[in-house]
């Protein structure tokens, strides 16, 4: 009788283990499902070229572009070849359209009247954030047209004097765009032509101080012909004017602040006057020749450009304005102010577009008149 309960119990435990084992099994069953491996492709690093080629103005820029900022660019990049080609803004717009068919150029920083004429003739690749993030510390006002640039400086044109040679002679200090046709400066200005933004910029700064606009040029071009009669002959670069205000031949030019004060520290005693009617900025607009065949790299170099660091180096090796809003040395900043609410912001599509009429009134009406 003992032996059947015991085999009775026995066969009780057994079921009941098999019953709880049978539970935990569907325990198991109810556990998470593994993670579905995503769909979505994975992220192409970008390969970065190893040749960028660019160009921009020679001279002092060039210096600071070989010695300074393109080490900074190899320190993290240093597989990258960079080369430099150094020219005036018109030139290398005219080189790289000649190269269109196979572009030899992938960035080049030109001035921004050259820089939308390019843009009309189709030369640049367009710019967005996404393709070089600092863009978006560029203020509004400093935008290209069809974000066919960057601006990466900028600075203002107004009139320069040789304050020796002034004092000397004594001549009037100029406060206005209309102080270069008066009788006294005769003999004294060496000035660039149309062709030069020097003397364009001077040209239609001459329209807007007697009511006129790059528009209206009509008293710009009748101040220039008293102007053209104050001098021996209009300069054909700016190393001439340079070289024109060294020698002391003359004692006033229209070009800029920064090549103004560059000189100034080079130990020429140059003052730089912003005139009453205000002035144009001349901007330096980096862009990215369409069809460039290092992209990759000419987009990290112009986003490298609006960094913090190059854009001081502008500012206190070149004397130029910063594009974005960089905290400068106090010394700095205070001698590259000027009255910005003067700036006068010129219509640069309508200039392009009105080059070849003012260059055939020049050599009609303008040139004639040197020195008479």
């Amino acid at each position: 009788m003992k032996r059947k309960l015991w085999s009775i119990l026995s066969v009780t435990l057994l079921a009941g283990s098999l019953l709880t084992g049978c539970g935990g099994a569907k325990q198991d069953s109810a556990a998470p499902a593994a993670p579905t491996p995503s769909t979505e492709p994975p992220v192409a690093e970008v390969k970065m070229e190893s040749e960028l080629i660019v160009a921009g103005n020679g001279a002092t820029v060039e210096t600071l572009m070989k010695d300074k900022i393109f080490k900074l660019f190899n320190e993290k990049y240093p597989d990258v070849k960079l080369t430099y080609v150094s020219g005036v803004s018109t030139d290398i717009v005219a080189k790289v359209k000649g190269q269109q068919a196979s572009p030899q150029i992938d960035v080049a920083i030109i001035e921004g009247g050259e820089q939308e004429k390019g843009r009309q003739e189709g030369l640049w690749e367009p710019l967005t954030a996404d393709m070089i993030p600092n863009l978006s510390r560029v203020p509004s006002d400093l935008a290209m047209t069809e974000n066919s640039g960057v601006t990466v400086n900028f600075t203002p044109m107004g009139i320069s004097y040789n304050s020796k040679v002034v004092q000397e002679k004594g001549l009037p200090v100029p406060t206005s765009w209309n102080d270069l046709a008066r009788p006294e400066l005769k003999g004294n200005i060496t000035i660039t032509d149309v062709k030069s933004n020097f003397g364009r910029s001077a040209l239609i700064m001459l329209s807007y101080a007697n009511g006129g606009s790059e528009k209206d040029m009509e008293p710009g071009f009748k101040q220039m012909e008293t102007i053209a009669g104050y001098i021996p002959t209009f300069a054909k670069s700016a190393a001439q004017l340079q070289q024109d205000l060294q020698s002391e031949t003359a004692a006033y030019t229209t070009w800029t602040m920064a090549r103004s004060l560059t000189q100034k520290a080079a130990g020429l005693p140059l003052e730089f006057v912003f005139p009453q009617e205000g002035g144009n900025i001349v901007p330096n607009v980096g862009v990215m020749i369409k069809g460039a065949k290092h992209p990759e790299a000419a987009k990290e170099f112009l986003n490298m450009i609006l960094t913090d660091e190059v854009q001081k180096l502008y500012a206190t090796d070149l004397y130029y304005n910063p594009a974005t809003d960089v905290e400068l040395p106090a010394d700095v900043a205070k001698t590259l102010e000027f009255d910005r609410s003067k700036v006068v912001n010129f219509d640069y599509e309508a200039i392009a577009t009105s080059m070849p009429a003012w260059l055939d009134r020049y050599d009609k009406e303008i040139s004639v008149k040197i020195g008479k």
